[in-house]
C-alpha cells in the first residue's frame, strides 16, 4: 500500500524557523520532525530527548538512539537495535525511523541538506522539494499568541534603544564634537554593547545592532564603528530575538546637540513618510504602491532617490519587511497584497553622504481594517 506524503525536516530549532514553528522546540544540534496522517513525531538525539518530551509541542517524541544501529540479524527483536554495536549512517537512521511509522513519501524544505536528501532517495524514502512559499504556510498569518510574543519581543528591542537615549543624554561634548560617556569617550562599540546588555537582561539576544553616526549612516547596513560624535545623525537599530524565538526590530535617529535647518528638514520628511506609510498600511493595498508613494513624497519635497558619483542616494532600499520567527520573514513588503494578521516592519529612510543618514522604524499588526502599532517608543530628536 502507498503511504501518503508527509512533511519532514531535519534542522535545528535554534536557527529553524519552521523547526520552531513546529515543534516549538529550541536546540543547537538538528533533530528530525515528521509530520503524516495527522499525526506528529520528533526524533531527538539523547542529549535532548529528556527537554523534547518536556517542551516540544509534537504528538510524540522518540530516541535517536532507539534506531541508531543495525540488529545483528533479521529476526533481531527491537531490544537489539539498542545492543548492537555497530551504528548506522545518518540516513540509514532516519529511514529505519520513518519505515517504522510507515511513512515512504515526504516533502521537504528548500533548505533540506542536500547530501541528505540524495541517500534517503537512494535507501527508498522518496523525496521532493516543497514547491510552496513557505514550508509551513500558517507562518505568515499570527495568531493572538504569536502578536503578543512579537510585542515582547519589540519591548525588549525599545528597552535596547531606551538604555541608548540614557547614555546619549548623559554624554558631555569635547571641543572637537566627541561625545564623553563618564571617564570614556562615548564609541559605536561601546553603546552597541550597552544596548544589547538591556535586550540581554530581559531575555533577549541581539546582534548585528547597528549604531552609525555621521557618514556610517548612509549606509543603511553600516554597523558602525569609532568614536560618536555631536551634530551628526545617530541611526540605532536593534533586532533582539526573544527566548520564544520571536523578533523584535525598532530604529530611531537621534543626533546629540543641535542640527542643522538641512539636518531638521531631512529627518522630518522621513518622519512624515513613515506615517504615509504606516496609514497606508491595510489589508488589500498593495506593498510595492506603498513604497512608490512614499519614494515619490520624498522627491517632492527635495529629497529624490538616484545615483550620484557612483553612489545610491535617498531612498533605496524597501519600505518594510515582514517579521516573527524570521527577522525578515515571509512575505516581503514591496511584492505582497497586504492581508490581515500580517507583521511586518515600516521603515522609510533616506541617505545622502555630507548630510547624513535618517531612519524611523517601528511594527505593525495588520487587522481587518487598518494596522496597529507594536512599537510606542518615543521620537526624540535632539539630545
Amino acid at each position: 500500500m502507498k503511504s501518503p506524503s508527509a512533511k519532514l525536516i531535519f534542522a535545528a530549532g535554534e536557527h529553524d524557523a519552521d523547526m520552531r514553528r513546529l515543534t516549538g522546540f529550541e536546540a543547537p544540534d538538528p533533530q528530525l520532525f515528521v509530520a503524516a496522517r495527522s499525526t506528529s513525531w520528533l526524533l531527538a538525539t539523547d542529549l535532548e530527548i529528556d527537554r523534547a518530551k518536556r517542551e516540544a509541542t509534537v504528538d510524540h517524541v522518540v530516541a535517536w538512539s532507539d534506531f541508531d544501529n543495525h540488529p545483528p540479524h533479521a529476526s533481531s527483536s527491537s531490544r537489539a537495535l539498542k545492543t548492537s554495536s555497530k551504528s548506522r549512517t545518518l540516513a540509514e537512521t532516519i529511514a529505519a525511523f520513518l519505515r517504522s511509522i510507515r511513512v515512504r513519501s515526504a516533502v521537504v524544505p528548500e533548505n533540506f541538506p542536500s547530501r541528505l536528501f540524495t541517500e534517503l532517495n537512494a535507501l527508498g524514502i522518496r523525496l521532493r522539494p516543497s514547491k510552496d512559499a513557505l514550508f509551513v504556510p500558517e507562518r505568515e498569518f499570527k495568531t493572538d499568541k504569536e502578536v503578543s510574543l512579537i510585542k515582547e519581543a519589540c519591548h525588549i528591542a525599545e528597552a535596547g534603544i531606551a538604555r541608548a537615549f540614557e547614555i546619549l543624554r548623559s554624554c558631555s561634548i569635547t571641543k572637537n564634537r566627541r561625545l564623553t560617556w563618564g571617564a570614556s569617550v562615548l564609541t559605536a562599540e561601546s553603546l552597541r554593547a550597552e544596548m544589547e546588555i538591556a535586550c540581554l537582561r530581559l531575555g533577549g539576544r541581539a546582534s548585528g545592532t547597528i549604531v552609525a553616526c555621521g557618514q556610517d549612516a548612509c549606509d543603511p547596513h553600516e554597523r558602525g564603528h569609532g568614536p560618536l560624535r555631536a551634530g551628526e545623525f545617530l541611526i540605532l537599530d536593534i533586532f533582539p530575538r526573544a527566548t520564544s524565538g520571536y523578533f523584535g526590530d525598532i530604529t530611531r535617529t537621534v543626533l546629540k546637540g543641535r542640527a542643522s535647518d538641512a539636518q531638521r528638514a531631512l529627518w522630518h520628511t522621513v518622519l512624515e513618510g513613515q506615517k504615509i506609510a504606516l496609514t497606508a498600511t491595510r489589508p488589500g493595498v498593495y506593498g510595492g504602491d506603498i513604497h512608490e508613494r512614499i519614494v515619490r513624497f520624498f522627491a517632492s519635497r527635495g529629497f529624490p532617490t538616484q545615483v550620484q558619483n557612483g553612489r545610491r542616494t535617498g531612498f533605496f532600499h524597501g519600505t518594510g519587511h515582514g517579521l516573527g520567527l524570521e527577522l525578515h520573514e515571509y512575505p516581503r513588503f514591496g511584492a505582497t497584497h497586504i492581508k490581515p494578521r500580517q507583521v511586518f516592519t515600516i521603515e522609510p529612510g533616506l541617505y545622502y553622504p555630507g548630510l547624513g543618514g535618517v531612519r524611523h522604524e517601528d511594527v505593525v499588526f495588520v487587522g481587518d481594517k487598518r494596522s496597529r502599532l507594536l512599537t510606542k517608543l518615543e521620537k526624540p530628536f535632539e539630545l
